[in-house]
This record gives C-alpha cells, structure tokens and sequence, in this order.
C-alpha cells in the first residue's frame, strides 16, 4: 500500500469536510492590512465555526501575542500563526490509546442515538485488529435490537466475535464480555451500550450501573470510557461531553461526521472544556471503514485553515 497516497487521500476527505469551516476563515484571508477590524472578523468567523466565544477569545489573545512578538505583517503570515496556534491548542488532545497496560483493555462506548457509536465500534474493531490486537465486542445495547444486529454485521465484517443476548440486562452482557476476555487473554473488548440523551436520568444512572459491573468482572475495568460525538451538533456536543462526563468520568472522545456539514471548530471548544483536557483519540469523515483515524492536531490544523500537509 502506498502510505503517502493514503495519507493524501485522507487530508483531502478531512479539508473537504471541514469546508464549512474554511471557507468562512479562508474568506477573511484577502491579503488585506492586518488590523483591528480584521482580527475582529476572524473572531467571528472563529465563533461561527462552532469554537465558542470563550475559546475565540483565547485564540486571538494568542494570536496578538505572536503578531506583536514575530512582527508579522501579512494575512498570509497570519494564517501560518493561526494554524500553529489552533494546533498548539489541540495537541493536548493527541494522545495514542494505550493497549498494553491492561488484558485485556476494556473499552466502554456512550454516546447519544444517532451519533455514529455503534458504526465507530465496527471501524475501531478494524483498527486494532489491523495493529494485531484480538478484539471482543460486547452488544450491550440491548433496547434495540437493531444496533445488536449491526454489531454482529460488524463483527462478521472483522472476523470478530461478538457477546450478546437477545434480551437481556446491558450490565450483564458487558460482565460476560470481560470475563470471556480475560478468560480468553483478549487484547481490547468493547462494550457497546444504548443511546442516550444527557436529559434522561433514568438512562444516565444506568450508564453508571454499566460502568461500576465492569468494575467487578475486572478490577479497574472499564479503562477507558470513550463519548461518540456527532461533529454536526456543535455547540450542543459540547453540553453532551460535559453531561457524559459528570456521570460517566470520560477518558477520551471520538468525533464523527467532520464530512461537510460539520464546522469543525467544536473540537477546540472541547479541548477547553475541562482543566485536565479529554484525548481525541479518532475522528471521523465518512462512513467507509477506513474513514475514522487516530486524531492529528497538525493535519487539522492545517485542514481547518486550508494549508497544505
């Protein structure tokens, strides 16, 4: 396989889907002067693009800052500076998962309806079984019967077994998920649960009662609880990730749907959203299985602002 292609084809797939995004920023970048009124419009093309206006803010204090310090003068010069701001700012977030720690490593997945978790558990299941790890898949998500079926696809798929009962407690389907891996010396299980809306209690307490059974199948366990974020909400997966992780303790984020519609900048609002920030392991533009990759601030960067790798 040619890595620099696939490279290539996978920054040309993330700047087309951050379009949204760019072309707002890219818009304001008609080599004008750089003054006030400039610096004000990039702030609004930055809270446009779903960064918040907190995080804008930051942003352009940063930029000031390097402006004053470098002497730059130029749009063009100023564009380059808010690339390596806007990836100063995600880096914190770029962090590998670590698979080795822990057998197996247990992976918890939460997310609202819609968001694509189901999906980016057959894609991560891909991933690592391509690193040459064995997975096992728990179907913890046992309100609809359709998101088991879709997991056993996922599974046939990926030659992977799936740990499921037809009807069911979630919490016990995930126990015998990790049992089995520890039993079988599996490298990474992954436990699917339902999707569900911050607003719904009942379902919000459950997820906790997943997490705490996990916990007594294997201590320590679950070792990561990931939040599947559809990149299309915006400023609303922001409130999503806050209300996961109230009640879940999150370790890490995966965004999905950065393929058109999404504006992209949410991502840097999420880098801000907590003092100790929540890795972006993968991310997500398309629904091929390849389309969700290990999260690069510099490759983003450079997507969101349309420069080249």
């Amino acid at each position: 396989m040619d890595t620099k292609k696939e490279k290539t084809g996978w920054f040309a797939r993330l700047k087309n889907g951050l379009s949204k995004s760019r072309i707002n920023l890219i818009g304001i970048f008609s080599g004008g002067v750089v003054d006030d009124e400039f610096m004000e419009e990039l702030e609004f093309q930055l809270i446009s693009s779903d960064v918040g206006v907190e995080t804008s803010a930051k942003i352009i204090s940063q930029l000031k800052d390097q402006i004053k310090l470098k002497g730059l003068k130029t749009q063009d010069e100023v564009k380059t500076a808010l690339r390596d701001v806007i990836e100063e700012r995600l880096k914190i977030c770029e962090k590998a998962p670590d698979l080795e720690t822990h057998h197996p490593t247990v992976w918890m997945m939460c997310g609202v309806n819609g968001a694509g978790k189901t999906t980016s558990i057959g894609k991560l299941a891909k991933f690592f079984a391509n690193e040459r790890k064995t997975v096992l898949l728990a179907a913890g998500d046992t309100f609809r019967a359709a998101a088991r079926e879709q997991l056993e696809i996922w599974g046939d798929r990926n030659q992977i077994e799936v740990i499921a009962q037809e009807k069911g407690d979630p919490a016990s389907v995930a126990f015998d998920a990790i049992t089995s891996g520890k039993r079988r010396g599996t490298d990474v299980v992954m436990v699917d649960t339902a999707g569900r809306l911050p607003t719904q209690t009942n379902l919000m307490n459950e997820l906790s009662r997943i997490k705490r059974v996990q916990g007594k199948a294997m201590e320590g366990a679950p070792h990561e609880v990931i939040l599947v974020l559809d990149g299309t909400n915006g400023q609303n997966a922001l409130m999503q990730a806050k209300s996961f992780d109230d009640v879940a303790g999150l370790t890490g984020l995966i965004i999905t749907k950065l393929d058109g519609t999404a504006k992209g900048g949410v991502l840097l609002a999420l880098a801000d959203m907590r003092k100790e920030p929540l890795p972006i392991y993968f991310i997500g533009v398309g629904e091929k299985i390849d389309d969700l990759q290990p999260f690069n601030a510099r490759q983003f960067a450079n997507a969101l602002v349309g420069l080249e790798e």
